[in-house]
């Protein structure tokens, strides 16, 4: 009887201890689960992902885009269009290749495109005078050289030559600036030369020495080097040689602003800068 008794008195004093013991169990679970948040209820890690996802080359970047070039760009900008494409599934880059004056005014006057890259800063200027483009950058220069078809009929050694009797030059004209940083080259020579053609850009003066309808040209280095076997090319002196810059901007009328300036930020890139220095380019 007693040890019934003792028993049972110390079952009941053991009951309070264990349901102690199962209360500090469960709010101690209880902390842990309200500590650690799912990450989905952070909005500012949520937003910075995303930004971080955009940044990197995402899938934000869709539509198509018109980019007018210098005619000196054009296998150039060519690849640097295909390598973004690729780079940018669902997106396209159409160009448009002329003299940078044209195109500058084209702009001017309203045509729908969305970049604009000139050989030329006074180009630019024009067009942001007009408030047609944002803040330019500059990515590279270019410089002349002389070109003359492969077997060379005139005999031209040097850039005094082509200022001989008889001999036949194609230049651009005045107001491109393939034209214009060849006079400058002229005027540092101290030579006059009397083209028997002018041309609309620096591809159509090319043309004609490939054609063998003139016995030289002044071109940039990058095209003589792009025509490869069509033409040789004669190195004028850096004394005497003249450059140009290239500026490249959004314009204010674009409709796709965010790949507009995605691909000027790629030509800006290292990538870009590879491309256009195996182009001949020369840094700014």
């Amino acid at each position: 009887m007693r040890r019934s008794a003792l028993l049972a008195l110390a079952l009941v004093t053991a009951v309070p201890v264990l349901l102690a013991g199962c209360g500090s169990s469960s709010s101690g679970s209880s902390a842990i689960a309200t500590s650690a948040p799912p990450a989905s209820s952070n909005p500012s890690a949520s937003a910075a992902d995303s930004a971080s996802a955009s940044a990197s080359g995402g899938t934000a970047l869709s539509g198509s885009i018109t980019v007018l070039a210098a005619s000196s760009l054009t296998g150039a900008f060519t690849t640097l269009g295909k390598q973004f494409e690729a780079a940018h599934p669902g997106t396209t880059v159409t160009f448009s290749f002329g003299a940078s004056s044209a195109l500058a005014t084209q702009i001017t006057q309203g045509a729908p495109a969305d970049v604009f890259a000139s050989a030329s800063a006074k180009n630019m200027d024009a067009v942001v005078a007009a408030q047609g483009a944002d803040t330019p950058t500059t990515f590279v220069k270019n410089v002349m050289e002389i070109v003359v078809p492969p077997k060379n009929p005139a005999h031209i050694a040097a850039l005094a030559d082509l200022a001989r009797s008889g001999v036949k030059v194609a230049l651009c004209q005045a107001a491109v600036p393939c034209g214009a940083t060849a006079e400058k080259v002229f005027a540092n020579a101290k030579i006059t030369v009397k083209p028997v053609t002018r041309e609309a850009d620096v591809k159509s003066t090319l043309a004609k020495v490939e054609l063998g309808e003139v016995d030289a040209g002044v071109v940039y280095v990058t095209d003589v080097l792009a025509a490869k076997d069509k033409v040789v090319g004669i190195p004028i002196p850096d004394a005497v040689n003249a450059s140009t810059s290239y500026p490249i901007a959004t314009l204010t009328a674009t409709k796709n602003a965010d790949l507009a300036k995605a691909f000027v930020a790629y030509v800006l890139s290292a990538d870009g800068a590879t491309v256009l220095t195996t182009a001949g380019f020369a840094k700014p």
